[in-house]
């Protein structure tokens, strides 16, 4: 049996035009403000840095789910998180028809002790980029009980 899947489109659109299709503006990225780039790509692959949730505002999103952040919201964080990563996928790429395969999603939510949701919030995020790029892609999620300054993250 072939251990790796073979990765099929879901559609044929290019991403910017899916984007289009489905309503959604890619955010500027932000300015990086610490000792860190946007992403780096080796061989074939990009490694992106973790990203924040930039709502349509500009502002980062705040707050703590199950606190001050209910989950309805939190998974449009994570939505808008993606939106963040594919902007920064296009910077580095200098276009998105480079990206043939999201091959893993981290993602990190800000959360109170007891909130146990943390892959119904990611899947959000992975369900935007399987929604433009047309495959499906391997997450993990995990709780961060003390993020800087109250966001939530979904990262790489």
């Amino acid at each position: 049996m072939n251990s790796q899947r073979e990765t099929k489109p879901l559609h044929l659109r290019p991403p910017e035009d899916q984007l289009a299709a489905m309503g959604l503006q890619l955010p500027q990225v932000i300015d990086v403000f610490y000792n860190f780039d946007l992403g780096s790509v080796d061989g074939t692959t990009l490694y992106l840095s973790g990203q924040g949730p930039l709502l349509e505002n500009g502002h980062l999103a705040r707050g703590k789910v199950g606190h001050d952040v209910s989950v309805p919201e939190a998974r449009h964080h994570a939505m808008r998180t993606g939106l963040v990563l594919i902007s920064a996928m296009r910077e580095v790429l200098g276009s998105l028809e480079h990206v043939a395969q999201i091959r893993r999603v981290f993602g990190m939510v800000n959360s109170v002790l007891e909130f146990a949701e943390h892959p119904e919030v990611i899947n959000e995020c992975s369900d935007l980029f399987c929604s433009v790029f047309g495959s499906r892609a391997a997450f993990s999620c995990s709780s961060w009980h003390g993020i800087p300054a109250g966001e939530h993250y979904c990262r790489d």
